[in-house]
């Protein structure tokens, strides 16, 4: 892959799996609904890891190590990108861009306060 945009790939992603969703006949809608469910799986495969992790399950013990949480974090990261891209087509990283900004606004410290 020739592009260190990750938006690139992302949308490339969204593209890809949405012709093979609409080539399944599902609506626009559906294909949505199930991407938000697919990253709702993806935050289950996270948390299964850590608590793999911290060995807490008493039938399997240490069933995961924290290199398992940190691929499985960027799956749900990757899986969100790919979904908001699908919301939004070319409009994604703009929203991404200012959501992200509204949020560290609310929590990290502006230049007046340094």
């Amino acid at each position: 892959m020739d592009s260190t945009d990750p938006w690139e790939t992302i949308g490339r992603l969204a593209e890809h799996f949405a012709a093979w969703d609409d080539a399944r006949g599902m609506a626009r809608e559906e294909q949505w609904s199930l991407q938000i469910l697919k990253l709702a799986e993806e935050v289950g495969e996270a948390a299964q890891a850590v608590i793999g992790a911290r060995g807490t399950n008493p039938r399997k013990g240490h069933s995961h190590s924290w290199e398992d949480v940190r691929d499985e974090v960027a799956d749900c990261v990757i899986t969100g990108m790919v979904a908001l891209a699908r919301l939004l087509g070319d409009q994604a990283r703009p929203h991404f861009d200012a959501v992200l900004a509204q949020k560290s606004a609310a929590f990290l410290p502006g230049p007046e306060d340094a």
